[in-house]
């Protein structure tokens, strides 16, 4: 394997380190260490990450309610709990939900029933992920007709066994649906896998409300790992998509705030930027050799070992590059700062083809 080879070569150019070569840089040999200790490191209690910037004000929850709506015109409201969000249109027919987040629960009920004596008619799965439509069962007794994109259906269903808490939906599509009861008109589209597969964009035309979930966080920095996002090129490229619909706010799924085109563009620099710097990382941004030789030294024919201190290196110098230039602008930049660049070390490498060291030579 070519992977094998390549640090036998580099267990050959490093095996003098355990005694001491002294043109090891200090630095990568803490990193290295730090990848291959059993014990965890210090808990998140433990440490006091940078302080947050304007960008995430948030509207105030009510500790009584625990949960917030927001009335965005035209019969469209968003509700928040401050770590999730969704919406609801509500027409002269009947009510259109948008996703169900279990954390909300009960309470989106409440918003409801406390906005509208109308029924809920419909109820349109965003993706298949349970944060996000683990509380669709609690509109069972109104029998809506549960709307999603064809592979949310396959996935859901390939489920062994199926989850009672999300059931199946009735009307399925593969590009695009419009959702109409009385007077209300909800736009959904499908332009690939992002997030998931069956991720899709939603649009409310006469209120210019858009709705994509899990891929722009509005005022803060991803959520770890690029939001455990599956397929990491559609999920940058989602960005492109959204700002080309005609909206002036958009529900973001989390975080307890709503987005303009501004945070859109403001995220889309930060993952042009991560991208670049983990490529740079990548392609020569460290002394492999002196990364990864305690490992290697310390771990003969072991290739998980030594792979996953070079992985570490690399990941954790794109972090700190990135990192050091958003602060203050996104919040918790540093909070998945490691997390994120894995994620995409990993997506270069694999979906990408930024293969560094590993690449055809």
């Amino acid at each position: 394997m070519q992977l094998i080879r390549m640090f036998s070569v580099l267990f050959l150019a490093v095996s003098g380190l355990a005694c001491g070569n002294p043109h090891v840089h200090d630095e990568h040999e803490v990193v290295a260490r730090d990848s291959i200790k059993i014990a965890p490191g210090p808990s998140d209690t433990q440490i006091q990450f940078a302080p947050l910037p304007s960008s995430v004000d948030s509207v105030p929850i009510d500790p009584t309610l625990g949960y917030f709506v927001g009335d965005l015109g035209g019969g469209v409201y968003w509700v928040t709990d401050g770590a999730y969000s969704n919406m609801f249109l509500v027409s002269t027919h009947g009510v259109i939900v948008v996703d169900a987040p279990p954390t909300i629960g009960h309470k989106l009920l409440y918003a409801i029933g406390n906005t509208t004596r109308l029924p809920v008619t419909h109820l349109v799965y965003s993706h298949l992920h349970a944060d996000h439509i683990g509380g669709a069962s609690l509109f069972n007794a109104s029998h809506p007709t549960i709307i999603a994109h064809v592979e949310t259906l396959s996935l859901l269903a390939s489920l062994s066994p199926r989850d009672p808490l999300r059931p199946l939906p009735h009307v399925t599509f593969e590009d695009n649906y419009t959702v109409r009861v009385g007077n209300q008109t909800l736009e959904l589209s499908y332009h690939g896998p992002n997030h998931t597969p069956g991720n899709l964009f939603m649009y409310a035309p006469a209120q210019r409300v858009a709705l994509l979930i899990d891929v722009v966080f509005p005022g803060w920095a991803p959520f770890s790992e690029l939001a455990m996002s599956g397929f990491i090129p559609g999920w940058t490229a989602a960005h492109d998509v959204l700002l080309t619909f005609d909206f002036d706010v958009f529900v973001a799924g989390h975080v307890a705030r709503l987005g303009t085109k501004n945070d859109v563009l403001l995220q889309k620099k930060y993952i042009e930027d991560l991208h670049d710097s983990c490529a740079s990382a990548i392609n020569g941004g460290f002394n492999v050799t002196a990364a990864i030789g305690p490992t290697v030294a310390a771990n003969t024919g072991n290739a998980w070992a030594e792979f996953k201190a070079y992985l570490r290196v690399a990941t954790q110098t794109c972090a700190d590059n990135t990192t050091s230039r958003w602060l203050g602008i996104l919040g918790a930049v540093d909070v998945f700062a490691f997390e994120n660049a894995y994620r995409m070390v990993d997506a270069l490498r694999i979906e990408y083809d930024v293969l560094g060291p590993f690449a055809v030579s």
